[in-house]
């Protein structure tokens, strides 16, 4: 399994590298940027397995509601579930930060 992480954030998308041959339990530990806009009030993750010579496959997914850092400014690394049609198929565990761009 060559699997990787889409993020997705109203209309924003970032994917994490592929963690090739990691198998079932692959580690990612990279950081990325959004800008949040009127609107945005969750994060749409998509775990997706690499293939080479064929469309990528749909591992699992979860939605993750914002309203929590948007208000705490950081809610700690937190193991989310995972479904492909509505059934459980692991878990991700992730952190969010929140900073407020100052206005001048």
């Amino acid at each position: 399994m060559n699997p990787y992480v889409v993020i997705t954030c109203h209309t924003e998308e970032k994917k994490t590298s592929t963690a090739s041959g990691e198998g079932e339990d692959p580690e990612w530990n990279d950081s990325f940027l959004f800008t949040v806009t009127h609107g945005c009030d969750e994060v749409h993750i998509k775990i997706m397995d690499e293939n080479t010579f064929q469309d990528d496959d749909f591992i699992g997914e979860t939605t993750i509601q914002l309203e929590e850092v948007f208000r705490e400014g950081e809610v700690e690394a937190t193991m989310y579930d995972l479904y492909n049609d509505d059934e459980n198929c692991g878990s991700i565990k992730i952190g969010l930060t929140f900073t407020r761009e100052e206005v001048t």
